[in-house]
């Protein structure tokens, strides 16, 4: 059995490879995605985002509890690298939910 740190992890490897059937397969179906600025429903959908995006994470601390796990990592978003937390939520050793928090500003300050 792989642990869930273990999951997430390689997931996030994944995206920074832009291996995305890869990152795919780390992920539930029928998983949420919740962000600041939207969320997505189906890891279909999500996947056809990252694909898009292409952004790259640099983790800086995992903690594990059971089958969550919280990272603070900065991610590099279009050239901007903004300083992110990112909670998973594994069951049955896929990713089922996602919540990423930041400060958006230097986003949106752009547009």
């Amino acid at each position: 059995m792989k642990s869930t740190k273990y999951i997430v992890l390689s997931f996030l490897e994944s995206l920074n490879r832009e291996d995305f059937a890869a990152a795919y397969e780390l992920l539930d179906k029928d998983m949420v995605f919740e962000g600041v600025l939207g969320s997505r429903h189906t890891a279909d959908h999500y996947i056809a985002d990252m694909k898009k995006m292409k952004f790259k994470y640099n983790i800086k601390e995992v903690m594990t509890n059971g089958n969550h796990v919280a990272i603070f990592y900065n991610i590099d978003m279009g050239g901007k690298e903004i300083f992110s937390a990112g909670w998973y939520q594994v069951e049955n050793e896929l990713i089922l939910k996602v919540k990423v928090v930041f400060d958006p500003r230097p986003l949106i300050a752009d547009k």
